[in-house]
């Protein structure tokens, strides 16, 4: 049933894109379609069978793209199967246990029976957008926390779940 995914995000420093598109790369090895787009430039979800949507953590809320993108997308989002992910701390820690998604996320996730959500390390380096990103990388907080071997895990499940919904 569900071959043909959309792999949308919210970004400002690429770091969530980044994850996307490894998120995509794995599902495309598991034999599906995958477009990874921006999720400000999603206008349809007509040719899409499944639905990741990633969203940057910036002060407790997901990037304002994502959370556009599921409001504005909402009901087709119901129709079919969607998995979220945060991307965001700037430590270990999302490496180290489970981070549960913030509110508004949790709030979707509920609404929109959403299958799956993981949070994943941030990236912020130097040339960063943005006046808190400058204080943080003066602070030296800044790097790359991202765990490419968790996310490849994590959207290995996602192709098993949806060949396995091909199958039966």
């Amino acid at each position: 049933m569900s071959d043909t995914v959309l792999v949308t995000y919210g970004t400002t420093n690429g770091s969530t894109a980044g994850i996307a598109e490894a998120v995509a790369d794995v599902l495309r090895k598991g034999g599906l379609t995958v477009e990874t787009l921006p999720a400000r430039s999603v206008t349809s979800l007509a040719r899409y069978d499944a639905v990741v949507v990633g969203g940057g953590l910036y002060a407790g809320r997901w990037h304002k793209d994502a959370r556009r993108f599921v409001r504005r997308h909402r009901a087709a989002l119901a129709e079919r199967p969607t998995w979220f992910f945060s991307s965001g701390p700037l430590d270990a820690s999302a490496s180290e246990r489970d981070i549960p998604p913030v509110r508004g996320v949790q709030r979707a996730m509920a609404r929109l029976d959403v299958r799956e959500h993981i949070t994943f390390g941030g990236r912020l380096e130097a040339g960063a957008k943005g006046w808190v990103a400058g204080m943080i990388l003066r602070s030296g907080k800044g790097g790359d926390f991202r765990d490419f071997g968790a996310i490849e895990a994590w959207a290995e499940g996602i192709a098993d779940a949806l060949t396995h919904a091909q199958e039966g």
